[in-house]
């Protein structure tokens, strides 16, 4: 699941997709060896998800991370607590707030909400938050409003994943079909 979260900057699933299955298939799903392999090696294996040099260093950076700090065991890093995590995911380069909240949320089960551009035009474009919220502001939306259950925010995440990808699209949004236009204006008490 943090290969997925770095692999997926700026891309599409289904392209980050093909990288952790080349992954899988060459059985480097695994910290060491992803720690071991040479970038030379490792940057063509994920060639699918696009910026592949500059996220195979980051996969690197994330690992070493992970090796250096917590023993190379996610379990352990899991138990640094949250706050902590979020901070040293954050001082690695190439790791912002959606990969951090990302790796917290799936891979380490924390409860914190991911943010992303869905979430943003969803929520923009039903008026809860002005188009220049800061991820931050928009985090805080959830967190302070919702009981804070890993599972709930995972959820919460894919229907509004869902609702982007079938419905609030970039361009050209099929908003008469839209589920949210159907159930009524979402609604969050004191939305910014």
């Amino acid at each position: 699941m943090a290969v997925g979260a770095v692999l997926t900057q700026s891309t599409a699933w289904s392209n980050a997709s093909k990288a952790v299955r080349s992954l899988r298939s060459a059985k480097l799903l695994v910290p060491g060896k992803l720690d071991r392999i040479p970038h030379r090696e490792l940057a063509p294996r994920i060639r699918s998800c696009g910026y592949f040099n500059q996220k195979a260093k980051r996969l690197k950076g994330f690992v070493r991370y992970l090796r250096d700090r917590h023993a190379g065991s996610m379990r352990r890093m899991r138990g640094a607590g949250l706050s902590r995590i979020r901070r040293e995911l954050l001082d690695l380069p190439g790791i912002g707030p959606e990969t951090a909240d990302s790796i917290l949320l799936y891979a380490l089960q924390q409860p914190v909400f991911v943010v992303d551009a869905y979430t943003r035009r969803i929520l923009s474009r039903h008026s809860l938050i002005p188009r220049n919220a800061s991820y931050e502001e928009i985090q805080a939306l959830f967190m302070t409003r919702l009981p804070r259950r890993t599972q709930l925010f995972n959820e919460y995440h894919a229907l509004l994943v869902a609702a982007g990808k079938g419905f609030c699209l970039k361009t050209d949004p099929n908003c008469p079909l839209c589920p949210l236009r159907r159930i009524g204006h979402l609604r969050l008490e004191n939305s910014l």
